[in-house]
């Protein structure tokens, strides 16, 4: 559920008290943990993206900006209020790397559940939440960081890309080539093996 909202505030002013308590208190952990740069421009910003409030590194300081589309700078996190529940979303958690591995052991250790998909957390109360772990997730992952993180993916996708379209050529490659018949047993009538053929010619030559 996209909201229209053009503003953080204005996104935060429209939700539900609740779950603008609970989007606010969320909000708080995240630009606490947010890598703003020594000069506080040259770091991520905070903003509205795909409709909830995202947190992305601007064209300025990755001209990029993201694969998907270039127009948007490059997503780094996101705070929803869904239909049936709120959001949270972690592209550094993205990938089964190591950051993925830290951050799921880090919150099976709080016995809270985790609902999550690839990069969502999905929560209907703030006390769902690990707010400490998701704090943290943030502060190990600075620009810089990130942006290694994120090139490096893609150039896994490129390469796997590449090998899939590959191996999609070999097979209609393949697929195209004539195949080899074997001969009917009408042809193989019509054209006598070389001995049948010397026992013809012995049996005209005896008959002269």
């Amino acid at each position: 559920m996209q909201s229209k909202a053009t503003t953080v505030a204005q996104y935060l002013a429209e939700l539900p008290p609740d779950r603008r308590d609970a989007i606010e208190q969320v909000r708080k952990i995240i630009l606490k943990n947010l890598d703003r740069g020594a000069d506080g421009k040259s770091g991520y910003e905070e903003g509205m993206q795909y409709g909830m409030i995202g947190y992305y590194i601007p064209h300025s300081v990755f001209p990029p900006g993201y694969h998907c589309d270039p127009k948007q700078p490059l997503p780094f996190a996101g705070l929803a209020s869904q239909k049936n529940y709120m959001s949270v979303y972690l592209m550094s958690v993205y990938g089964e790397g190591t950051h993925w591995l830290w951050f799921h052991q880090a919150w099976a250790k709080t016995g809270k559940k985790l609902d999550m998909g690839k990069c969502c957390i999905r929560f209907k109360k703030i006390e769902d939440l690990a707010l400490d772990v998701i704090g943290e997730a943030i502060s190990k992952t600075p620009v810089k960081k990130y942006i290694e993180h994120y090139e490096k993916a893609i150039l896994v996708n490129n390469k796997a890309a590449a090998a899939r379209s590959a191996a999609k050529k070999a097979d209609q490659s393949k697929a195209k080539s004539p195949a080899i018949k074997a001969p009917t047993s009408k042809s193989a009538k019509k054209s006598p093996s070389p001995s049948t053929k010397k026992s013809s010619s012995q049996k005209q030559t005896k008959k002269r």
